[in-house]
């Protein structure tokens, strides 16, 4: 939503000059994330996100209302036509890679070594390779090779 709006509520962004800050004011709560991870995961119904996540009914209403009024998820018809279902967006489809880099980040650093986890596979089977930002020369970036230009 370019000016902030959600389902009638003004937005104070935390920095409205950062993409970081406002892609954390719309997604940056854990619950939100994990519902994003579900839907791409094959969640559909409020019942199958309440299952996998444990998150109380009312905080998800409220979690599935804000992602949808970002625009992340919207409500369809299910295939039978008795209900209406939660599908993800092109923009909640877009943070695939975030949701990637997240997991990939946990499987370093918020498991002991050797400790059991989940693994995120290809269509084939195969373990997803690390995610590494690129250069246009194809060189790796790093925090310590690259820069925020701020626009005035």
């Amino acid at each position: 939503m370019a000016h902030g709006d959600m389902a009638g509520q003004s937005l104070a962004w935390t920095d409205p000059n950062c993409p970081v800050a406002r892609a954390v004011d719309v997604i940056g709560d854990r619950w939100s994330l994990l519902i994003v991870r579900d839907a791409m995961d094959g969640a559909r119904s409020f019942t199958d996100f309440q299952q996998r996540t444990g998150i109380a009914r009312n905080i998800l209403a409220d979690r599935l209302r804000k992602l949808a009024a970002h625009g992340l998820i919207a409500q369809v018809e299910a295939p039978s036509g008795k209900r209406r279902v939660y599908t993800l967006t092109a923009a909640g489809k877009d943070l695939f890679p975030v949701i990637v880099t997240l997991r990939q980040w946990g499987e370093r650093h918020a498991f002991e070594a050797g400790e059991a986890h989940s693994v995120l596979v290809d269509e084939h089977g195969a373990v997803v390779p690390q995610i590494v930002p690129v250069a246009a020369d194809g060189l790796s970036l790093t925090s310590d090779t690259t820069s925020v230009r701020r626009r005035t």
